[in-house]
């Protein structure tokens, strides 16, 4: 079996390389030496059909004797004789006419070639070459250095050396006609010299590096630039590495990783029914045929990819961790059950691999992607479960899981966040310290929520540990950034930031606290949970459910001597009563509330039953922030806007305030856009900032907070006193070229 596995890699790998070569002809004269050796034979004629003359005619041959060979295709020769009749032959002794005899009455070998070559031919074995209906030649091996005759594997050796040259040949022909070359594209728009190109190939087969890498490494031919040319040789989509491309768990279960790197293939998804594979050579049949049988007879999709690329998807989906098993691996354990098995009442413990293993790689990956979420999705009836990732804001999928685990899933996840595995009616919230169960030093907050069908859904938020972003570095403007610093150094008052969940508050409340974080001023904070730890700060982490809410830790706080205090969240009129008092009699005090804007949360604060008056003396100013999507600084365009987009920017920001910003329509006028590269997997965004509106706590403000004023009111004094709006100053981080129009409209309205 090892030999005749070994001789199977040998054939795998000079049909690999005469599908991945650009001159047939020279690559066969390159493997000349190697085909011999593989038939353990002394030597080798490969034929083409000359169709002019209708002859069989010497392309590739070993010994130089005699250098040409040309033969008639008819039963004269033993070549030719394959070549007519379209069947292999397999001969002992060419001298023996009752063998030849038993084949075709009318078969012939030759013996001039013989006196010709002084070369005294014995054991023949020869192959047509041909395509679909196209005869192309015929491949011919001769003696074998044992002196017996070609045995079976030779036979199957041959006839895929032959299918192999026959698409190969086939298609330097159609190429001859049509394009010559694979990379043609970059000849003819100027990318590459024909030159240049031949110095390429020649360097790549001397060297067997991938001519694609050759290109881009040696010449700077851009990477979306070899795919256009690939794409259009095999005409197939051309599909780029992504790191966000959903992990396709349903279609990996029993692949086997060193098949797939070893032959350049891989699943990557979906399109409708259609399952899409990454392949490096969608014209080569043979590792196409050996594909198809591992799908279930699915029709399937080639895209062609470089290999670098399909390598990099292959350990994104199955990761080459140690201490992790692949996702081949833990797919493959759960093995799809026609009968759903109530994984709650089997008894799932923490020692049910497969599934303790797929939780570890799901939060690991999570991770590495710099992901804030991992939504775990299960549906009813049969529809496996799906997970989602929330990358810069936005939700990807990252892989779906056998529907009959979805149970075994969700009841994994609970007993890492010490939930009630068995409490499927009610909303749970719990966290898991991941470094526990053997991962990194990773702290989750988990939320259950129970869906139609007696499914849960599981959200699991990655809390951000590290140092606090300094307050020059949050993306203020510099009006902004004045006014802010100005009220988070009083020594008294309250300050609050607002703003939908994932919007940054927290980030922001604790780079203020690094502002002032000095050995002289002692700062309390009351958080659930402890994000981003600072030294210098007393953070406490609060239990709700033994009673240790915000308004006990600020109770608490007043008694430790204060000159700080930070509130993770007023939520409740107890919190926020208690936070206005400790304002008043000489603290300072930041919080965080879950509101649309700065003037919407003085109107919130009021109807809680705040004191307008005690409320109007505390307030030195709301902050409201919003989180946009910036354009990647790799690749983003610079383009001059039409008149027309420059107006819709004008109407957003407002007309008269617009003046003030003193940017008039130009030509020369740049704005930046969108254009997709490797570091933003081409989604062309890469990160995100802070957009911001500042109400600052003025006099004027003050009075028509004691007078419980109309919000619309607040907004328009606010906007006198010098409020930028949300939009506004998103608008202006378009003119800075940070962001687009419209990443700041999914993000704010007003």
């Amino acid at each position: 079996m090892k030999q005749d596995a070994s001789h199977g890699d040998r054939v795998l790998e000079i049909t690999n390389r005469i599908h991945a070569a650009n001159n047939v002809d020279e690559i066969l004269i390159d493997l000349k030496d190697e085909i011999v050796k593989l038939f353990e034979a002394e030597r080798l004629t490969i034929y083409v059909v000359d169709g002019i003359k209708k002859e069989l005619v010497s392309k590739v041959k070993s010994g130089d004797e005699i250098s040409e060979i040309r033969l008639p295709i008819s039963a004269a020769s033993l070549a030719g004789y394959v070549a007519y009749k379209g069947r292999l032959l397999n001969i002992k002794d060419v001298h023996d006419h009752n063998e030849l005899a038993a084949i075709d009455p009318n078969l012939r070998f030759d013996k001039t070639w013989d006196r010709k070559t002084r070369f005294q031919t014995r054991q023949v074995l020869v192959s047509p070459v041909s395509f679909q209906k196209y005869l192309l030649g015929a491949i011919q091996v001769m003696n074998r250095k044992d002196g017996r005759a070609f045995n079976d594997q030779d036979e199957v050796a041959v006839r895929k050396l032959a299918r192999t040259l026959g698409i190969a040949l086939f298609n330097q022909k159609r190429m001859v006609k049509a394009r010559p070359g694979k990379f043609d594209y970059l000849v003819e728009n100027g990318l590459l010299t024909q030159k240049e190109l031949d110095r390429a190939v020649h360097e790549a087969r001397k060297t067997r590096q991938d001519i694609e890498f050759l290109l881009m490494k040696n010449y700077k031919i851009s990477k979306k630039d070899i795919g256009k040319a690939l794409s259009l040789y095999y005409k197939a989509p051309f599909v780029e590495y992504n790191e966000r491309t959903p992990i396709p768990g349903e279609l990996l279960g029993g692949l086997k990783v060193p098949f797939m790197k070893k032959n350049y293939w891989v699943p990557i998804g979906r399109d409708g029914e259609k399952i899409i594979v990454a392949i490096d050579n969608p014209y080569h049949l043979q590792k196409v045929d050996i594909i198809k049988p591992l799908f279930s007879g699915k029709e399937l999709l080639f895209h062609v990819a470089l290999k670098e690329d399909i390598l990099k998807y292959i350990n994104l989906f199955f990761q080459d961790e140690k201490k992790q098993s692949s996702i081949d691996e833990i797919i493959g354990q759960l093995e799809v059950e026609e009968k759903e098995i109530d994984e709650a009442q089997k008894g799932v413990t923490e020692e049910d691999s497969a599934i303790v293993q797929l939780v570890n790689k799901m939060i690991l990956d999570a991770y590495a992607r710099n992901a804030s979420d991992i939504h775990v999705e299960p549906y009813p009836g049969k529809k496996n479960t799906e997970v989602r990732f929330r990358i810069d804001g936005a939700c990807q999928l990252y892989q779906t899981v056998p529907y009959n685990y979805r149970a075994a899933l969700v009841s994994r996840i609970k007993i890492m966040s010490d939930l009630d595995i068995a409490e499927r009616r009610k909303p749970q919230d719990g966290k898991i310290k991941f470094k526990k169960y053997g991962g990194k030093e990773i702290e989750l907050r988990v939320a259950t929520v129970p869906i139609a069908g007696g499914l849960e859904d599981v959200v699991m938020r990655i809390l951000a540990a590290g140092e606090p972003i300094p307050l020059d570095k949050m993306g203020f403007s510099e009006k902004n950034y004045e006014n802010f610093l100005s009220i988070v150094t009083k020594p008294y008052g309250i300050i609050f930031v607002c703003g939908p969940t994932g919007s940054g508050k927290t980030t922001t409340l604790h780079s203020a606290l690094g502002c002032i974080n000095k050995p002289e001023i002692k700062i309390w904070t009351a958080e659930d949970p402890v994000e981003i730890t600072q030294a210098g700060l007393r953070q406490v982490q609060v239990q709700h459910k033994i009673g240790f809410d915000f308004a006990t830790a600020m109770r608490a706080f007043l008694r430790a001597d204060p000159d700080v205090i930070m509130v993770g969240e007023m939520r409740d009129k107890e919190t926020t009563h208690i936070g206005i008092e400790a304002s008043l009699t000489g603290h300072l005090v930041f919080s965080t509330l879950h509101t649309n804007s700065a003037p919407e949360s003085i109107t919130r604060l009021l109807d809680m039953g705040m004191d307008p008056f005690n409320f109007a003396d505390a307030i030195l100013g709301i902050l409201a922030q919003r989180l946009v999507r910036t354009l990647c600084k790799k690749c983003k365009k610079p383009y001059n806007p039409s008149r027309e987009e420059y107006d819709e920017l004008v109407r957003e920001y407002g007309p008269e305030a617009f003046k003030g910003l003193n940017i008039p329509y130009s030509k020369d006028l740049v704005l930046y856009k969108t254009a997709g590269c490797s570091e933003c997997n081409n989604t062309g965004y890469r990160g995100r900032m802070g957009i911001h509106e500042l109400l600052m706590g003025t006099d004027e403000m003050k009075k028509l907070i004691q007078m419980k004023a109309e919000m619309e009111d607040i907004r328009d004094q606010a906007v006198k006193d010098g409020m930028t709006t949300l939009k506004q100053d998103g608008v202006q981080k378009v003119f800075t070229g940070h962001t687009d129009l419209l990443q700041v409209r999914k993000v704010c309205i007003k």
